[in-house]
């Protein structure tokens, strides 16, 4: 009676998603979900020569996972983007005054930046209001 012989190989690609959507944070306590979309290419190969020196074996397996994650509620995440949109323009509101507000300060203790220095401009359009009374009036 012959023996059988012979060599398994057990090959295995994981992939670990767990349909997490991609989430985007705008300030504290504002973040949104967003689609996505996962390519994940792999390849995985096995070079043999077996022990009685009997030949060569080469074995090549590969291939690509494409997943896409969708948030269902399409109104949830409009609503989340528009939260974001108005903390954005209270962030720029909040420069805005905070860069008046220093401006006016350094005027009116009798500084200024230096002109032709790169901040210069910070402060042009920070007028005091008589300025423009005054101009009105000449016109």
């Amino acid at each position: 009676m012959a023996a059988a012989t012979g060599n398994v190989t057990n090959q295995a690609v994981q992939f670990q998603n767990n349909g997490a959507p991609s989430r985007q944070y705008f300030a504290s306590n504002n973040s949104c979900n967003g689609t996505t979309m996962q390519f994940s290419p792999f390849y995985m190969g096995n070079d043999t020569i077996p022990y009685d020196n009997t030949g060569y074996v080469r074995s090549n397996n590969f291939g690509v996972q494409l997943n896409f994650s969708v948030p269902l509620d399409g109104g949830m995440v409009e609503t989340c983007k528009a939260i974001a949109r108005k903390h954005e323009q209270k962030m720029r509101l909040d420069y805005e005054l905070v860069r008046a507000l220093k401006c006016t300060e350094i005027m009116k203790s009798g500084f200024t930046f230096r002109p032709g220095s790169r901040v210069e401009v910070l402060c042009h359009d920070i007028v005091p209001i008589v300025s423009l009374t005054n101009e009105k009036e000449s016109n």
